[in-house]
């Protein structure tokens, strides 16, 4: 697990580097954007990666690398949007992003490295396009779970959909950096 936390730690920096450049670029314009935005955007994100895992041909040369990082940088957002809540104006400098970008990441992270003792890095013995079929998965239970207000009967809430996302693309990247 040792590997695991070096690894998961350089597709984080990576990550971080590229809000913290979008947020110099745009300032924090997506604190505007409610949830089920949010959930959309990682939405797409996640059904062009399994558009690009199913198509023989591309016209478009890009790979799934940006768009699972984009799913773990939304994901990001989505968590500090439950915490904040959701503004008519953006209100967030870089620093203050940042360290709430860090806080949501430590916390992720301590639930992954819980989870992987739990689960044995059963991770490593799965395929891309499996761990891409999981985030689907959580994106409509997330949109389910938005459509019933928030509300659930016996499930996890929507903030722990949003980590395992996050945690699912991260372990793809390193899949696909292997």
């Amino acid at each position: 697990m040792q590997n695991t936390s070096k690894q998961y730690n350089e597709i984080m920096a990576k990550c971080r580097s590229l809000f913290i450049n979008k947020m110099t670029d745009y300032g924090s314009a997506w604190r505007i954007l409610r949830l089920p935005s949010l959930t959309d955007q990682i939405f797409i994100k996640a059904q062009r990666i399994r558009q690009l895992q199913e198509n023989t041909t591309r016209k478009v040369d890009e790979d799934e690398i940006p768009e699972f990082i984009g799913i773990i940088n939304y994901s990001i957002m989505a968590l500090i949007q439950l915490e904040l809540g959701v503004v008519e104006q953006p209100d967030l400098n870089v620093d203050e992003a940042v360290r709430l970008y860090d806080k949501h990441m430590k916390e992720t992270k301590d639930l992954m490295e819980k989870k992987n003792h739990d689960y044995g890095e059963a991770w490593r013995d799965m395929r891309v396009s499996s761990l891409t079929d999981l985030i689907l998965q959580k994106l409509l239970r997330v949109k389910q779970i938005e459509d019933n207000q928030g509300k659930t009967l016996v499930s996890e809430g929507i903030d722990a959909n949003y980590q395992d996302m996050i945690n699912y693309a991260i372990f793809a990247l390193i899949l696909m950096n292997e």
